[in-house]
């Protein structure tokens, strides 16, 4: 294994580590609270139009969202022997270097299934590399890769100390320098992929004028529990959206797991963003911005498991929700510019509305219902967006896929993936408030994950008590 530390990044290339937050954060809060209790002041007949306005303007749009079809997009040629047997000799001669790079920590459970996946992925011999990054592991994470690379020539591990900070992004800059292909796919321990995978993937976005490809994620687990249906439920609706938005002209972002990048795309960016606790999210808005698109692909997809238990959710989407906002907060100024065309504004707006500011008008909505007995006026827009959301979990489960089966769909399943997504209303305003209240604390909690274990632990670390640094 080789120790190493990130390379310090010229001061004009460093991403944006977001000033000002308190500040911005709570400009925002005092903006929704404003709008979700103003209806409650005005007279009953007009108290709801704010909100149907919202609810045919934004609506209007999802629903085009929704029921676009995203373009076709035919498997090549299997390449096989005589005997029909697939075979890894005749694939094209011509597809380009690609590094898989993986963040560790503490990930016995499952790093000994990864590299063994990866070893068995269809790909001309020499131009495939696996990239693991031990991330200060305390567990017998470091004995199993130096036993794999013994035995895996194409394995490289490389382990920093954990108190090295910058989390995920941290370990990703690490190795960046070092890597030599076009492309990297960037994984979580826990990715399972299908051996065919990067010959369809790769020719699919060299043909795309691509710099970055989400693959589809699809839960691994959805049977263990109503929580991993909903959260498998989830995922293709995600999916739904995200191509949708490509196909009006729109953007697309990128989910961390399965995220393929095109290596000089994100040296352009300036690599990636440790002050940030979603690097994902962050890059995605840094290579809009610098115009380098991202496409969507449904299949094959990447496996993930989700997570067990509420707690862990809840902890898991405070993350997600905030990196999510502070991107918006953060990138507002170029995202407001000439550098985005008007569909990407448009986009990117209705987006904004509905992910971020909707549920914060909705709970200052319940609290003016509480202060001034008077009826609640943002349920028309809040009853369309979660209406769209149903149809949106219909249309991807009943897609054509690859991967583990998605959940058949009755009404019973669409109340529950329905039901399930309201958790956002409670996890964004809370979000929201801790982040206008109180200081920027980086502190990254790994998931868990908990591959063939026989008695997986269900319970993450916990965020106080959390090793600022740690992958992500």
């Amino acid at each position: 294994m080789v120790e190493g530390r990130a390379t310090e990044q010229p001061d004009d290339q460093r991403p944006v580590t977001g000033g000002h937050r308190r500040l911005k954060a709570s400009l925002f809060l005092l903006g929704c609270c404003a709008a979700g209790l103003a209806p409650h002041w005005l007279e009953p007949g007009r108290s709801l139009v704010p909100s149907i306005v919202l609810a045919v303007l934004l609506g209007g749009y999802s629903i085009r969202t929704v029921l676009l079809d995203p373009p076709t997009i035919a498997a090549p040629p299997e390449a096989t022997d005589d005997s029909g047997v697939a075979t890894e000799a005749d694939l094209p001669s011509d597809l380009p270097a690609v590094d898989v790079v993986v963040a560790a920590r503490d990930e016995q459970a499952v790093i000994r299934r990864l590299v063994e996946r990866i070893a068995n992925l269809r790909y001309p011999a020499g131009r495939l590399l696996l990239w693991v990054i031990d991330d200060g592991s305390e567990d017998r994470t470091p004995e199993l890769l130096e036993e794999l690379q013994g035995r895996e020539p194409a394995l490289r591990v490389l382990r920093r100390s954990r108190e090295a900070g910058g989390g995920k992004s941290g370990a990703l800059n690490l190795v960046l320098p070092q890597l030599q292909g076009r492309w990297l796919l960037v994984l979580d321990a826990d990715a399972d992929l299908q051996e065919d995978v990067l010959e369809r993937l790769i020719p699919w976005a060299e043909a795309g004028g691509w710099s970055a490809v989400q693959l589809r994620k699809a839960v691994a687990n959805p049977d263990t529990n109503l929580l991993t249906r909903a959260q498998s439920m989830e995922m293709a609706f995600d999916a739904v959206i995200q191509q949708g938005r490509l196909c009006a002209g729109g953007v697309a972002e990128l989910r961390g797991n399965g995220q393929l990048l095109r290596r000089d795309a994100v040296l352009t960016c300036g690599g990636f963003n440790e002050a940030t606790v979603t690097d994902d999210l962050d890059l995605s808005m840094r290579l809009l911005l610098e115009r380098q698109p991202i496409g969507v692909l449904w299949d094959p997809p990447v496996q993930e498991e989700a997570v067990l238990t509420l707690p862990a959710l809840w902890r898991q989407r405070q993350r997600w929700a905030e990196g999510g906002l502070q991107r918006f907060l953060d990138y507002a100024p170029g995202l407001l510019s000439d550098r985005l065309s008007g569909s990407q504004k448009t986009d990117l707006f209705s987006f904004f509305v509905l992910q971020y500011m909707m549920p914060v008008m909705a709970a200052a909505d319940l609290a003016g219902v509480i202060a001034t007995g008077t009826p609640p006026a943002m349920w028309p827009f809040s009853i369309v967006a979660l209406g769209l959301s149903g149809i949106a979990i219909v249309s991807g489960c009943r897609r054509p896929s690859e991967g583990p089966p998605l959940p058949r769909m009755s009404v019973a399943s669409v109340t529950l993936g329905v039901l399930y997504l309201v958790h956002w209303f409670a996890v964004i305003p809370w979000v929201t408030l801790r982040m206008a209240l109180l200081p920027k604390r980086l502190v990254w909690v790994k998931t868990l994950h908990h591959g063939a274990e026989e008695e997986p632990q269900t319970v993450e670390a916990d965020p106080e008590l959390a090793t600022e640094g740690g992958a992500l």
